[in-house]
């Protein structure tokens, strides 16, 4: 059965407190934290982008296994703030960590889904035995326009998740999907900042999406919330996240160890993967893991997987989720240098 053989993330050294986003615009900080739950979130240095943090992400996953990266036949990224309009990520990974040129490679895009939807793709490569390694990859430099909420979590990182056959990690137990136009977030062509609906994000996007997809998965396993020892969902901001947990069954400590966002904000395409990271980085053999990812626009991905003795061999081997969030090497910047990193200003121009 196809798997996780080896994951790896990635998370910029700055930081921005939320405190000091308030400041900036003369807002309470207080109640910004209570509300979204959130602490702080990362920024991209000036010279990182979607595509050197995927580069770092799967670098990470490859140094947890001994594996040829010539024999990894599928690498897809999935993201909303490629580099490049047209130019994929994908072949930039592909060179960065010698993969050969035989092998299928392409950009995806989905909002904050689009990872998931990648490692779907690889699942059934591997599970048909079309290729016998797949990497699928969540990055984002996520963007929002100065003074919107949104700024406050919009942050940046990359999770990379290895998919093969043999000593897997993270049994993959079945996966569901629920889909709709539902238009609550959006960017049109030209436009440098994304638009979004306010709370019309909640209800009848997030909620109902990542509900739904969840419900599907379980009743199609014949799972309920106490079947599962963790349950990881995307994590917008600290609230929803909970409340989902919540409507579902679970316990708050199913999901308080993969609830990430309030240290390194939402990282889009890689919030649900990081935090599933985080939990792979402590499970134990035999524990069942419940990973939902959310995109506007809209759409869930539900996954049940189980851990194996393996990841006793491998987790060690490589930085984790932790060691980015508590990090000495974290540097705090203020408003003014967090306005030249995310609009990419060089002293100077």
């Amino acid at each position: 059965m196809a798997g996780i053989i080896s994951y790896g993330v990635y998370v910029p050294a700055f930081r921005i407190k939320a405190e000091e986003i308030a400041r900036q615009w003369g807002e309470n900080a207080g109640a910004i934290k209570s509300s979204l739950l959130i602490e702080e979130k990362s920024v991209p240095d000036l010279d990182e982008d979607t595509a050197t943090i995927a580069v770092e992400a799967a670098r990470a996953a490859l140094q947890r296994v001994e594996i040829d990266a010539r024999e990894i036949g599928a690498i897809y990224v999935g993201s909303e703030s490629h580099p490049y309009a047209v130019k994929p990520t994908a072949t930039i990974v592909a060179a960065a960590i010698g993969a050969s040129p035989a092998l299928t490679a392409a950009d995806w895009e989905f909002a904050c889904k689009a990872a998931t939807a990648s490692i779907q793709a690889c699942l059934s490569l591997v599970e048909s035995r079309k290729v016998k390694y797949a990497l699928g990859i969540g990055a984002d430099v996520a963007q929002a326009a100065p003074r919107d909420p949104l700024e406050y979590t919009a942050s940046a990182g990359g999770a990379a998740f290895l998919i093969g056959a043999s000593k897997v990690v993270a049994a993959l137990e079945g996966f569901a999907s629920f889909t709709t136009d539902t238009p609550d977030f959006w960017r049109r062509e030209l436009q440098r900042y994304p638009s979004h609906g306010g709370r019309f994000t909640g209800e009848p996007a997030y909620f109902r999406h990542t509900l739904s997809a969840s419900q599907m998965l379980m009743q199609e396993l014949g799972l309920r919330a106490s079947d599962f020892d963790f349950a990881v969902f995307h994590q917008p901001n600290g609230k929803f996240p909970l409340r989902v947990a919540q409507s579902l069954g679970f316990k708050k400590e199913q999901v308080l160890p993969g609830l990430i966002v309030p240290r390194i904000g939402n990282t889009y395409s890689a919030s649900s993967l990081t935090g599933f990271a985080a939990v792979l980085d402590i499970a134990k053999p035999g524990q069942r893991i419940l990973l939902c990812s959310f995109g506007s626009g809209a759409g869930s991905d539900a996954f049940s997987f189980v851990v194996t003795e393996h990841i006793e061999e491998i987790r060690d081997k490589a930085p984790k989720v932790r060691d980015f969030i508590d990090s000495a090497r974290k540097i705090y910047i203020d408003y003014a240098e967090y306005a030249r990193h995310v609009r990419k200003i060089r002293v100077g121009e």
